[in-house]
């Protein structure tokens, strides 16, 4: 569940969001409360808003006054894009450099990564 070493308020955050891009919460659909998420985390409600004030600011997450959180508009498409960037920058480029360092050329990398994929990244 919920331990990753990061902040709690954090990984909710990431959870719900993790729910948005897996498509568990789509656009316009309502996601759990506070009070649900505290009880089946078992930590204090204000955590969790903390978390899910994260997704409002990003506008992941949208209220509707007396009726709860719900997922916004094109949230599902940002979050993708914004993680994609981080994906490129924070694996892509250190897998680039490394394999110049070692004298491989793009195509032998998109081969192993192929070998990878044909193995079922084991």
């Amino acid at each position: 569940m919920l331990d990753d070493g990061r902040p709690l308020f954090q990984q909710i955050a990431q959870q719900v969001a993790d729910g948005v891009v897996a498509g568990t919460f789509p656009e316009g659909a309502q996601v759990p409360s506070t009070t649900e998420l505290a009880v089946l985390h078992r930590i204090n409600p204000a955590t969790v808003g903390k978390g899910l004030a994260l997704l409002v600011a990003d506008d992941v997450l949208h209220k509707r006054r007396g009726l709860g959180m719900f997922v916004s508009e094109g949230a599902r498409e940002r979050l993708v894009a914004r993680r994609r960037t981080e994906l490129a920058a924070t694996y892509v480029r250190p897998l680039v450099e490394e394999a110049r360092s070692l004298g491989l050329e793009l195509d032998d990398v998109h081969r192993l990564i192929d070998q990878l994929d044909q193995e079922g990244l084991r």
